[in-house]
């Protein structure tokens, strides 16, 4: 092992996703000495305005709440203590349907190969050992999310690196314990019509085809802050409702599946650097 820190890498959407599929592991290899990099690939001018105006409401400035949103971001950052910020800045796409998917300039219209390129770019200045991104249908379907795949795929395509590479996903008892707390907390939350279901019971993988879990019980108040920091999405990050107590313990453990690997670390396993320390 040479000089070079052990370094974290996670390529995300959008200001705010860096908090809650991977806030855990940011702040916990960050408190152990490992250099955490986060690439964020738009700037979430489709988010929520001012007083939660929607996108393509009158009043919804996409260059004002990407400003507002870079700024939670950073506070994100500083809570998770997240080494080096790095902000592609891609016009955000808003959900799979949207006007906004063809939008001159946003990152679903962008080619991977150019997304990749500047991606690349950052993999060979910072040499990470781990990147983390989503899978192949972004988790749930987003155009932003599934883009940030492809970007992250192509990347390594480019370089000649060979990090352990993951993506996020989420244990089907999980989704299903989550379902659970939604009704609980949510009382004005809508039952999804029977195809939205069949869809939702998708999203994640049965637990056994789960590589990794990590623990970041411990981190749960790093976790919750950051995603506090996005205010201005508040009324859309559902997990804020919870309080402290009940997200830790429904978010404590995050979960990865290690599509790439030259360790030959043993799975499942329990951290991401295993084999790599």
């Amino acid at each position: 092992m040479n000089d070079r820190p052990l370094t974290l890498m996670a390529v995300h959407a959008h200001p705010d996703d860096e908090a809650t599929g991977t806030g855990g592991v940011l702040a916990r290899y960050a408190a152990e000495g490992v250099r955490t990099v986060l690439v964020t690939c738009t700037d979430g001018g489709c988010g929520d305005g001012p007083g939660g105006v929607k996108p393509g409401d009158p009043g919804h400035d996409p260059a004002a709440v990407a400003m507002m949103r870079r700024q939670e971001l950073e506070s994100s950052c500083g809570i998770l203590k997240v080494t080096h910020l790095e902000t592609l800045d891609y016009a955000d796409s808003g959900m799979m349907g949207w006007p906004t998917n063809h939008a001159p300039g946003s990152f679903w219209q962008t080619p991977v190969e150019e997304g990749a390129a500047r991606l690349a770019e950052l993999m060979r200045r910072y040499q990470p050992d781990v990147v983390v991104t989503y899978d192949e249908n972004g988790f749930y379907g987003h155009p932003d999310h599934i883009q940030a795949n492809r970007i992250t795929m192509a990347a390594l395509t480019m370089t000649e690196l060979t990090p352990k590479v993951y993506w996020t996903t989420a244990p089907r008892s999980m989704m299903q314990r989550f379902g659970e707390v939604m009704r609980e907390f949510g009382a004005d939350w809508q039952e999804p019509d029977p195809a939205e279901a069949a869809a939702m019971a998708e999203i994640g993988l049965p637990d056994e085809e789960i590589t990794t879990w990590v623990d970041t019980t411990a981190f749960g108040g790093q976790k919750f802050d950051a995603l506090a920091a996005h205010a201005s999405q508040g009324e859309n990050i559902f997990f804020l409702r919870m309080g402290l107590e009940r997200f830790t313990e429904l978010m404590g453990v995050e979960t990865f599946v290690r599509v790439r690997d030259t360790t030959g670390a043993a799975a499942p396993e329990n951290d991401l650097f295993a084999g790599l320390r």
